[in-house]
Parts: C-alpha cells; sequence; structure tokens
C-alpha cells in the first residue's frame, strides 16, 4: 500500500468531510478509503480524523498533518509535471462533466484527437444537464455554458457558440411566422433552462442587441429535449446551432431570424482554483480551446 496514495485519500476525505465523497473524488471504492486511512493513522501513530455515522472531522493533528499533505502532494504533482515534460509525455487520469448534449458528441469528437497523441492519459467523462459540484465530485473540469455564477472557481472561454431559433413547418403553418422578434412574445417558445436566462432571448440587430422576454409551455435543461419538442410542432426553440443542425438540415425545423443574428453561448473550461494545475490539465484546456475557438 503506497504511502501517497494513503495521503492523497487522506486529502480527498478531509476535503469532502466524507469518506464515500472521498473515495469517489479519488476514484476507489469507501472501503479501501477507510482502509488507507486507518494504514496512514497506524503508520504515524496518530488519529486523524474523528469518525460518526453522520460526519467526519479533523482532530487537531489531522489539521496539521493535512496542511503539510497538501503541501508535499502538490510538489510531488509538480515532479512528476517537470519529468512529463522533459519526456513530452502526458499521463494520469483527468475527470470532465459537461453537458449531456455537447458532451456526447461534439465535446468526444474534440478529445479523440487529444488522447490519441496522449495515450496514457485516461479520461473520464460525466456528463449531465445539472450543474454538478466541482469540488464535491471530484471533478478535474467542466465545460460549461453562459455566465459563470460560482466566484471559487476559474474559467476560461473556448468558444462563442452559435445559437439559432428555429420551429417545424407545422408550427409555422398553423400559427404564423414570426417576422420580428418582437412577435416572439404571441407565440409559444420552448424554453432551455440550461442557459441563465431561458425566458429572455437576445439578438443582434445594426450592431446593437434586442432582448425579448417570451413565454411557453415547455421547458427542460437539455438542448436536444428542446429541439426534439420543436421539431413535433409543439412552439419555437432557441438551441444552440449543433443541437438543431440536423433538423434544419432534413427540414424537420426551419431558422428563424437568419438574418438578424441571435447573441451566441459562451462556453468556458472551469475548473477548481487549485494552487498548481497539472501539465495534463492545462493541455487539454489549451487543446480544447484550439478544438472549439479554431
Amino acid at each position: 500500500m503506497d504511502t501517497l496514495d494513503c495521503m492523497r485519500t487522506f486529502a480527498a476525505v478531509a476535503a469532502q468531510r466524507s469518506f464515500t465523497a472521498g473515495a469517489r473524488q479519488v476514484g476507489i471504492s469507501t472501503k479501501l478509503a477507510s482502509k488507507y486511512v486507518a494504514r496512514l493513522e497506524e503508520r504515524l501513530d496518530a488519529q486523524l480524523l474523528h469518525r460518526t455515522t453522520r460526519s467526519v472531522t479533523l482532530t487537531d493533528t489531522g489539521q496539521a498533518y493535512l496542511e503539510r499533505c497538501i503541501a508535499l502532494l502538490d510538489q510531488f504533482e509538480e515532479l512528476e509535471d517537470v519529468v512529463q515534460q522533459r519526456q513530452q509525455q502526458l499521463v494520469g487520469p483527468i475527470r470532465i462533466t459537461a453537458p449531456t448534449g455537447l458532451g456526447s458528441r461534439e465535446l468526444v469528437q474534440a478529445l479523440q484527437p487529444f488522447q490519441t497523441a496522449h495515450p496514457d492519459v485516461r479520461i473520464e467523462l460525466v456528463l449531465s444537464d445539472q450543474h454538478i459540484s466541482i469540488l464535491e465530485e471530484g471533478v478535474d473540469l467542466a465545460v460549461r455554458f453562459g455566465t459563470l455564477k460560482d466566484s471559487s472557481l476559474v474559467a476560461r472561454k473556448l468558444t462563442d457558440m452559435p445559437v439559432v431559433v428555429a420551429a417545424s413547418p407545422n408550427y409555422l403553418a398553423a400559427h404564423g411566422e414570426p417576422k420580428e422578434p418582437h412577435a416572439l412574445s404571441t407565440h409559444n417558445c420552448l424554453l432551455m433552462t440550461a442557459s441563465s436566462q431561458p425566458e429572455v432571448w437576445t439578438f443582434s440587430q445594426r450592431r446593437r442587441q434586442i432582448a425579448v422576454t417570451v413565454t411557453g409551455d415547455f421547458r427542460a435543461n437539455s438542448p436536444r429535449a428542446v429541439v426534439n419538442m420543436a421539431a413535433l410542432g409543439r412552439g419555437i426553440g432557441r438551441v444552440p446551432e449543433y443541437a438543431a443542425r440536423p433538423f434544419l438540415e432534413s427540414g424537420e425545423l426551419k431558422q428563424l431570424f437568419a438574418d438578424r443574428g441571435t447573441v451566441n453561448m459562451p462556453l468556458y473550461a472551469v475548473y477548481p482554483p487549485n494552487r498548481h494545475l497539472t501539465t495534463r490539465i492545462r493541455a487539454l484546456i489549451d487543446h480544447l480551446a484550439g478544438a472549439f475557438g479554431g
């Protein structure tokens, strides 16, 4: 049993205040995490954690050890990075979270050449249309749309993702086609709750932005759900272009206001403000910026 593994596990359990969450962060079972921490306490001949059925807290000795433990783990990561940089080889795991629609196709396509170039990097992709906690879930990197809400995180903009407003020909035949964005107020609009302001659709016209407040009887946290509902003729949807593209090409959806321009959705790489960002994660962020921005 490697002492570094025990130290990493202890630091994760202490940060999460839970053996279950700490084990998930380092990618091992709860039983093994408990064994690692117990082994570390046995080696040090000191109790590092208070354990109850509801919580895990640090002892005074555990707090003092944790501060030094984190510093040593950071130094070890940095040492590994120095070796990897000299060898021009990236090694190790990266845990990423992303929206389901973007992650299952566009992000996978962006990740494939990175893994081909760096076969010793192991990527775990956690897809969710809810914003999961990066710190609590042990995520290294999140790919997210919209404005960064958590000021404790760091964000790097990858690109501005094109957005389209579209409806099915059947819906437009039954309800009329809106010629101006303001006319959307009289239509049933399908709302994507993953955006920061689902009821406000923004358009660019003559170098100025127009904000239109819309309403509707359907909302979802996934652009795929919104675009499928639009294709079924329920209403007008505003979604990232990648989600609507197959339906636009097949004629199941018609793009509206193509000459007006919708304000694009910014796409960010978001990560915790760690003292030391590993070489492999920095390299992946650079790669994603090139893949999406290019």
